[in-house]
């Protein structure tokens, strides 16, 4: 029987990140340092240890909503240049040191305009920081401009997408509270960008049901899911472990409609139970397109190496099956198809076939 990948194998791996969000993925030092000199004083500590401890435990809340109300604390001190670009740096180093070769990371620039910011200089910001931490690292770290679903400036962002897809902006995303915000509020921005020949995300099926995850994809048209958790609901699996589709996720297996899965989050959140029950088992099995990711690392505490270590615990994953999802986010990635085939075949495959052979 071949052993499972250990922690520090799995570090070893080429992985690929799809879901990560730039303010759920600080560093809890840099945010004391930008809190002190941009005078933010509604921290819940100062010290670097509880402030973490802080942010993994008011995230462990169950509650899509309570868990959403800590990014007040990371956007609060990321809204000057200096500090996103710094934000964005330490990003790209702390995915590249997990051993992360490629990551789409999201974030709102309408988030981070109160301190005299433009869009477009937020943009830029970030592309500077993503540019200077992946350089010698063996990473690439693109953006996804992300519109809140509760307000009103998604066209907004979209051109905002469409402006910067050749210099480090892969696609466009919606995010926040589902319940009562459908996507197809947002509908003239995703027709915008279909014309546009642009990619986008939507986050659906992770506080809300198989209606947001049934609109976001025939009305919206969604190139992925944000989650997509509850596309659980419509299937259902007899005692002897077979499984009956319902009409949309025979849709979203068949038409490979990827799944951007964030198992740590999702027990946060309440989106599942236990990582042992949480849907990316009966997905993988029935051959869904699933992804790995964090969502946010730093009310996680997680990082790429960590979600696959969970997995391999929960459900007794070898590097083959580690290996499937790696390359199913690299197909699923907003890159061009000759980019993509040159990662997989010229990274992740002999990256995972080297330490398979090691063990």
């Amino acid at each position: 029987m071949t052993q499972q990948p250990t922690f520090d194998e799995i570090r070893r791996a080429p992985k690929v990140l799809l879901h990560d969000h730039l303010d759920g993925g600080l560093r809890p030092q840099t945010i004391i340092d930008l809190a002190r000199e941009s005078g933010y004083d509604r921290l819940p500590a100062t010290e670097a240890g509880a402030l973490g401890d802080w942010f993994r435990e008011a995230a462990d809340s169950g509650s899509l909503e309570r868990y959403l109300e800590t990014f007040a604390h990371t956007v609060g001190v990321m809204q000057t240049r200096e500090a996103l670009v710094r934000v964005a740096a330490e990003c790209a180093q702390d995915l590249a040191d997990d051993g992360v070769v490629y990551a789409e990371v999201r974030y709102a620039p309408e988030l981070h305009t109160s301190g005299g910011l433009s869009l477009d200089q937020v943009v830029q910001a970030v592309l500077d920081g993503f540019r200077e931490g992946s350089d010698g690292r063996g990473i690439r770290v693109n953006s996804l401009l992300t519109a809140m679903r509760h307000q009103a400036r998604s066209m907004e962002i979209a051109e905002l997408a469409v402006r910067y897809r050749d210099v480090g902006v892969a696609g466009f995303d919606i995010a926040g509270a589902e319940a009562g915000y459908p996507p197809t509020r947002h509908l003239d921005a995703f027709e915008y960008l279909q014309r546009e020949n642009s990619h986008f995300t939507i986050h659906a099926g992770e506080g809300f049901g198989l209606p947001s995850i049934w609109q976001a994809i025939q009305w919206c048209g969604a190139d992925r899911l944000g989650h997509g958790v509850r596309i659980i609901d419509d299937i259902q699996v007899a005692s002897d472990g077979t499984a009956k589709l319902g009409r949309l996720a025979a849709y979203v297996r068949d038409k490979r409609i990827p799944l951007e899965m964030c198992p740590t989050s999702n027990l946060q959140t309440g989106a599942a139970s236990s990582l042992a029950d949480h849907p990316i088992g009966l997905l993988r099995r029935l051959y869904f397109r699933v992804t790995v990711n964090t969502d946010n690392r730093l009310m996680s505490g997680t990082s790429v190496s960590k979600e696959f270590a969970g997995l391999v615990d929960a459900f007794g994953y070898g590097w083959d099956d580690l290996q499937w999802f790696t390359v199913n986010a690299m197909k699923s990635a907003f890159l061009p198809f000759d980019e993509r085939l040159a990662i997989i075949n010229g990274v992740i495959k002999p990256g995972f076939a080297q330490l398979k052979w090691q063990a």
